[in-house]
């Protein structure tokens, strides 16, 4: 059933003459959007009100606004419900007065009135306005236009449309009145609260270090480990409706580490035995192994029976020095001051949703000022979208988060066997999908970071993935970099492309196709031909991979 936004009632008493309701309906490309709020104006020859509250008190749903236009003062009052506890209120004084139109020579009839037409330009759109003189009052579904007569429909670019489909006359005079009842806020704070207030933000960390130190302590919130180089929170998330999207958000800043290095956001699953929680706190010798014949031990890599390792949710590369090294002054170079990472986490939502779980950041470093980063989660509800809940397994991570406490760098690719992990699916899965994250790493001209490198993914023996992960794309991001080294090429160290990662980026999944996966067990093989070493120099491989299916 279609909700309506109607008509509140605003709290200045006004004498009216005649008084309409103007029910309006969306459109895009021909079709009416589903589902959606139909408008309803009400206007006179005094005000226009335009709400999302009707005279029976039907609310539509938070966030909602009641906006009255006020022609003696040329005013626009908006007033923000965010939730049933809290509101915020603007006035605006100039918006009506800053409009400006062309007016054309074209009319066509809306709902038996003669409409003329006027055209203008809103951030790079084209916004056509019909409205009519007849019926001796001025308004419309949004601010724009109001002074122009009442306006019946816009459109814009040509296929969004707001359109008048009821006008009723309204019996006898009707009071107006917008209760503001607190002090109004500036136009921009306001817009900002009314934005926040549609969707969910969890914070996770705020201004936390992330350094090298055997000085680091955990707090009541946040826990630490491996010398200060990973920082774990125990979080509770909410029911996640289906369709909704996630997104993660992270700041870095560095404060005193000058160099590029390997982060990582994670999850830690809990749904067996063994997690990497028991590593953290007991150790890394308490994790499974896993190995491959190269003649190393590498803890807490891959799936077993009883231990799921890390669900990887974001990595990012810190900038050479970003913040605390922007005294570096370099001609036609203005430093940027921070760097935001941004990443879609909907995929991995079954993960999360209605649980609590330890989400925890990682960045390898040596450095006893290290770096500082903020990071929260955003919830944002998405009608009518996919429904993103289904099967998250975590296969395998290289990522060796506890570096700075003695877990094996992933250089099991120097071998013919690469990384196998075999799983079992409890049920057909349809449609079955591996997300995989894959950087090179060997920070030196014939280390992996600087040589493109195939990637290999074999499914129960047979290749089914091939690609070459390497980013050509690092010089873009120069102003991230001060303290990044000039050679005399007259590139700098943060220009040159490498294995699928950049200084100041996120890296992102690639999505790999399985198909079908028939219940019953299966085996997943990475080949990577991993470079040899140099005198002390070595390469490595940071890989992971999450099944995801319905």
């Amino acid at each position: 059933m279609q909700k309506l936004a109607l008509i509140g009632f605003l709290g200045i008493q006004m004498a009216f003459g005649q008084s309409y309701t103007i029910t309006y309906q969306k459109t895009s490309n021909g079709k009416v959007i589903q589902p959606q709020d139909l408008i309803l104006v009400f206007t006179d020859s005094k005000a226009t009100l335009i709400s999302s509250k009707n005279s029976t008190e039907q609310q539509a749903p938070f966030p909602y606004e009641e906006i009255l236009v006020e022609r003696s003062t040329q005013k626009i009052f908006q007033k923000a419900y965010l939730n049933k506890e809290r509101s915020v209120v603007t006035v605006d004084s100039t918006s009506l007065e800053k409009q400006t139109f062309e007016f054309l020579p074209e009319t066509k009839t809306i709902l038996g009135y003669r409409c003329k037409k006027a055209k203008t330009t809103i951030n790079s759109n084209t916004i056509e306005l019909w409205y009519t003189d007849a019926l001796g009052v001025k308004g419309g579904p949004s601010t724009l236009g109001q002074n122009l007569g009442l306006v019946l429909e816009i459109g814009r670019n040509g296929n969004f449309y707001t359109t008048a489909i009821q006008i009723e006359k309204e019996k006898g005079k009707k009071p107006v009145s917008l209760d503001i009842g607190q002090k109004p806020m500036d136009l921009l704070s306001y817009r900002d609260q009314l934005w926040k207030s549609r969707f969910i933000t969890i914070p996770i960390i705020k201004n936390q270090l992330i350094n090298f130190s055997e000085n680091s302590k955990s707090t009541d919130s946040v826990f630490r480990f491996a010398n200060g180089t990973i920082a774990v929170k125990k979080l509770k998330f909410p029911e996640i409706a289906k369709g909704s999207q996630v997104f993660l958000d992270l700041i870095e800043q560095s404060n005193g580490d000058a160099y590029d290095r390997t982060g990582s956001v994670f999850l830690i699953p809990s749904d067996k035995k063994l997690s990497m929680w028991e590593g953290l706190t007991q150790g890394a010798q308490s994790l499974p192994i896993y190995e491959n014949g190269n003649g190393k031990k590498y803890q807490g890599i891959v799936a077993t029976a009883q231990f799921e390792p890390l669900i990887e949710l974001m990595r990012f590369f810190t900038p050479f020095g970003i913040q605390k090294y922007n005294h570096i002054e370099l001609k036609d170079k203005t430093w940027h001051t921070q760097v935001p990472y941004r990443q879609d986490i909907s995929e991995l939502v079954s993960s999360y949703s209605g649980k609590e779980v330890y989400v925890g950041v990682f960045i390898g470093n040596y450095d006893n000022g290290g770096h500082q980063i903020s990071m929260n989660i955003t919830i944002h509800p998405e009608e009518g979208a996919q429904n993103r809940h289904g099967i998250v397994m975590p296969l395998f991570n290289t990522v060796n988060i506890m570096e700075m406490a003695g877990q094996e760098y992933g250089t099991l690719f120097n071998h013919e066997k690469g990384l196998v992990v075999e799983f079992t699916v409890e049920k057909d899965i349809e449609n079955a999908r591996l997300r995989y994250l894959t950087t090179g790493h060997g920070g030196w001209e014939n280390g992996d970071e600087f040589v493109p490198k195939k990637n290999t993914i074999l499914l129960d023996g047979k290749t089914i993935f091939q690609v070459t992960p390497w980013r050509e794309d690092c010089g873009s991001y120069r102003l991230f970099n001060p303290a990044s080294g000039n050679f005399a090429n007259g590139l700098s160290s943060s220009d040159y492309s490498r294995s699928n990662w950049c200084p100041g980026m996120v890296t992102y999944p690639y999505y790999i196709d399985l198909g079908k996966l028939n219940a019953g067990k299966h085996s997943i093989q990475v080949l990577i031909p991993q470079g040899a070493p140099e005198g002390t120099s070595f390469s490595a491989w940071n890989v992971s991979g999450v099944l995801l299916g319905k």
